[in-house]
């Protein structure tokens, strides 16, 4: 049978508590013959009495207090011998401190407002909430809540004043002062919301804020949900910095030369120390056409090729035209091809390109236009030759049904 000194599966470490709380220690070990356990602290023995329960390797005290500061071991224990699990127990214990105090609480008008008491205390302290000289009296609007943190539903001007929270433990007692003001809730208007601007361009976003007027405004702007870097941006972003009024303060954003990227969605963020409000405003800009989709050869012959292709972003300008072109060995880069029909007309996704050599290998690709201009070409189509070209038949010195001699001529054509 195999023999074996005790080996550690759980052992216990090293706890700070406050006073009050329950402990609860397990330590495990493993051997043959299986281990017995005992419990020493402070290098006493340790047994099941009055707060203290033991089980085994299970040590529990209910309510620990400081008299239970110390250094505990759990011994297991075959006849191969024992071996230790060390630990030592903190028991916290001080009066209620609050940091800081007084606190100032601005809160909007309307809204729910939580004052929250925090103290530093051990044990745990009560805690009692009063208002002036009177302890608060928990209804459908004013409630405290288990984490001790006085809330107020729909708060109104009636709830500004001060608010007292008092903790206390056996060890002592002390009070926080909350002092709430309610103000009226600010709003904020970014016009225009929704702009259209033509590429090269600029255009002013208006954020204007109405607000308490014993409240500092703070204002962010945003791009596409994501801050706008104006060191990075200053290019085309710039801010013009807050007007302020006797209610109201107003900032500007200018967007400047604008491109294609800059359309999107425009965020202005106010803050105060009551609340903050957020404005979103679109910007849609115009520009050529983008580029069509991908190209495909549908049919070849000796001198036409038959094109399909999908269409791009038209960019706010409806599309107007379509440019053929294509590319091959002989050409001087891409150049525009005649087409069937002429012209192609923004609302076509395909046509024939016509009046092309035969036997030659080729490319094409399409161009959209709008009213702002051409955009961007598609992506080459893959390569494809023409055929070869088709020979064109004369009848000459060939007996007809008229008793003539006619003679067959053969050529070739070559476009």
């Amino acid at each position: 049978m195999f023999k074996a000194l005790p080996q550690w599966v759980r052992m216990i470490n090293d706890t700070q508590m406050d006073s009050g709380e329950k402990l609860q220690w397990e330590c495990k070990a493993i051997g043959r013959p299986r281990p017995t356990y005992r419990w020493i602290r402070n290098g006493l023995p340790l047994t099941s009495q009055g707060r203290v329960e033991i089980v085994n390797g299970e040590l529990t005290i209910n309510k620990v207090q400081q008299t239970d500061s110390g250094m505990y071991q759990c011994v297991a224990e075959n006849k191969y011998g024992a071996i230790y699990s060390n630990a030592e127990l903190k028991i916290l214990a001080s009066p209620p401190v609050f940091v800081p105090n007084p606190i100032r609480v601005i809160a909007t008008l309307g809204k729910d407002v939580s004052l929250e008491c925090k103290p530093r205390a051990s044990p745990k302290p009560r805690i009692t909430w009063k208002r002036g000289d009177r302890r608060v009296q928990p209804n459908k609007r004013i409630m405290v809540l288990r984490n001790n943190t006085l809330k107020i539903v729909n708060s109104s001007r009636a709830d500004e004043g001060n608010y007292v929270c008092r903790a206390e433990n056996q060890l002592g007692s002390a009070e926080m002062t909350a002092i709430l003001w309610v103000k009226e809730a600010m709003r904020v208007v970014l016009s225009p919301s929704r702009v259209e601007v033509t590429v090269g361009e600029s255009v002013v976003l208006s954020c204007k804020a109405t607000h308490d007027t014993s409240l500092d405004v703070a204002f962010q702007w945003f791009f596409n949900q994501k801050p706008i870097d104006f060191q990075q941006e200053g290019s085309h972003f710039e801010y013009i910095q807050t007007v302020r009024a006797k209610q109201t303060s107003t900032v500007d954003l200018m967007i400047r030369s604008i491109f294609l990227k800059h359309a999107g969605k425009y965020g202005c963020r106010a803050q105060t120390s009551a609340d903050t409000v957020f404005a979103e405003a679109e910007l849609l800009v115009r520009g050529p056409p983008g580029p069509p989709g991908v190209v495909i050869v549908e049919e070849i012959t000796d001198t036409t090729a038959t094109l399909s292709w999908t269409r791009g972003l038209d960019n706010h300008s409806p599309i107007s035209t379509y440019n053929l072109q294509a590319r091959s060995p002989f050409s001087l880069g891409w150049q525009t091809v005649k087409t069937d029909p002429d012209p192609v007309t923004g609302d076509m996704e395909s046509a024939m390109a016509v009046e092309l050599s035969p036997w030659v290998e080729y490319e094409f690709r399409v161009v959209a236009s709008n009213a702002i201009g051409t955009g961007d070409p598609s992506t080459p189509s893959r390569k494809v030759r023409t055929k070869e070209a088709v020979p064109a038949v004369a009848p000459s010195n060939v007996s007809g049904g008229n008793g003539r001699r006619h003679e067959l001529v053969i050529s070739w054509e070559d476009s």
